[in-house]
């Protein structure tokens, strides 16, 4: 979703790193082009009005335009106003009463259902025990989908008959998670498809019945400007105490997710960020805000990689590559794992300075270069992957045709893999100080 805005801010931004000292004019310049950015990716015209406005009056400090490192300076500012833009309210999420009630409220298409499981989940790993709570009298078919979703986490989900109203649905959620010993209930409300009075009334009855200690607001993201609105319009009559943006992962400008905080004072505690269960990310304005300017996100790719290997798959790997007997079986597994830990052109983009190349990776996945490396491997025999080297023509042609690819994908492959292994041995037989050197290039051979 970040992609455009983050290349014209990373681009413009280094037209003021790429030189020595930068003056007033430079800064306007840049600003200039900053602005022109976020308006372009549907950021409130108000909120950029604001942001320009404070980036300029700090940039333009004597300290920084005759400072030596002026343009990386500007830059931090930049950083800095992006997070203060992206803050508001309280983020952390409350779990107190015994249950703690969260409802979760929203317009019809929003996501609500798949984000009500999502953050049960979410609610698992803190080490509680949900109960789903399907309060939409109005559409049985959200209540099939909250059960298979609830099926699928093993988490048991509350419903009631057709004609059942949304007050007497929620209270009956509340009795049976006491009767199951669940210290949390989430509460998935009916929504409509547009903003009424009727819509109002029932959120703010439903959240004072059950004293609801969360009312979360699900917004799509992909709507832009009108997911602004619509929280706008739920802030001024319900007493919501946070948003959840779901669909960050899709291909909109991004605006509302930055402007919205802004506009509302309502803080962002949940992000969406794909369609799997796992695919919520609590909200961290530092994060995403250099995530915008390509200074990456380290902290969530450990988050995210510890979520998909445990320390014991972690601790053999090291050893095989220390030992460089790291083997085509091995590549397959782990290829595996980092496809479960989201598109790939994110988790490029979370690495410092790697932010331009994560358009790249992303198409290279799209193209099918992953899946046709994982069928490569699979048509091997189990001699094969963890020996290449008696991969003769014949062979080749076998696992080419088994694999649907060419020859030359599979001259490929095992030659790139030949290269990493004679790399890990050079690595395995030196010592820390040397091995050191040669990754960061000091020794012929290492790039």
């Amino acid at each position: 979703m970040f992609d455009t805005l983050s290349e014209r801010l990373r681009k413009t931004l280094a037209t003021l790193t790429g030189r020595g000292r930068v003056s007033a004019a430079d800064v306007d310049v840049a600003m200039r082009d900053v602005r022109l950015a976020l308006l372009e990716a549907d950021v409130n015209f108000k909120v950029v009005r604001d942001f320009v406005a404070r980036v300029r009056e700090r940039a333009e400090g004597a300290e920084i335009l005759e400072s030596l490192s002026a343009g990386q300076q500007v830059v931090k500012v930049v950083h800095e106003e992006l997070v203060t833009m992206l803050t508001a309210g309280d983020r952390t999420l409350h779990l107190s009463g015994n249950p703690a009630v969260i409802t979760l409220v929203g317009l019809q298409g929003s996501g609500k259902t798949t984000t009500a499981a999502k953050l049960a989940r979410e609610i698992v790993k803190r080490g509680r025990r949900p109960l789903l709570v399907a309060a939409d009298p109005y559409r049985p078919a959200a209540a099939d989908q909250l059960e298979t979703l609830g099926k699928a986490l093993d988490i048991p989900v509350h419903r009631a008959p057709t004609g059942t109203t949304v007050l007497d649905i929620a209270r009956g959620g509340l009795e049976a998670a006491k009767r199951q010993a669940r210290d949390t209930v989430i509460i998935d409300t009916a929504g409509r498809l547009t903003i009424d009075d009727a819509l109002m009334a029932e959120v703010r009855d439903l959240s004072a019945a059950v004293g609801a200690v969360e009312t979360l607001l699900v917004v799509d993201a992909m709507t832009g400007q009108e997911a602004v609105n619509v929280a706008t319009a739920f802030a001024a009559t319900v007493p919501l105490t946070g948003l959840i943006l779901t669909k960050v992962d899709g291909d909109a400008r991004g605006g509302a997710a930055l402007s919205i905080s802004a506009v509302t004072g309502v803080a962002v505690k949940f992000l969406g960020t794909g369609e799997k269960s796992d695919a919520l990310e609590v909200f961290h304005p530092d994060r995403l805000a250099g995530r915008i300017l390509g200074m990456g996100d380290v902290q969530t790719l450990v988050e995210r990689a510890q979520d998909v290997v445990d320390a014991k798959s972690a601790a053999k790997l090291e050893e095989k590559l220390r030992k460089a007997s790291f083997t085509l079986e091995d590549m397959l597994e782990q290829l595996q794992q980092v496809q479960k830990m989201g598109p790939i052109g994110q988790l490029v983009g979370m690495i410092p300075g790697m932010g331009n190349l994560a358009g790249e990776a992303q198409a290279a996945v799209d193209r099918g270069e992953l899946r046709r490396t994982e069928a490569i491997i699979r048509s091997m025999t189990p001699r094969e992957r963890r020996d290449p080297s008696v991969i003769d023509g014949s062979r080749r042609r076998r696992i080419a045709a088994g694999s649907g690819t060419s020859l030359t994908d599979i001259s490929r492959l095992v030659k790139q893999f030949s290269e990493m292994q004679r790399l890990m041995k050079q690595l395995g037989g030196m010592s820390g100080g040397r091995r050191g050197k040669l990754l960061s290039g000091q020794f012929p051979g290492a790039r």
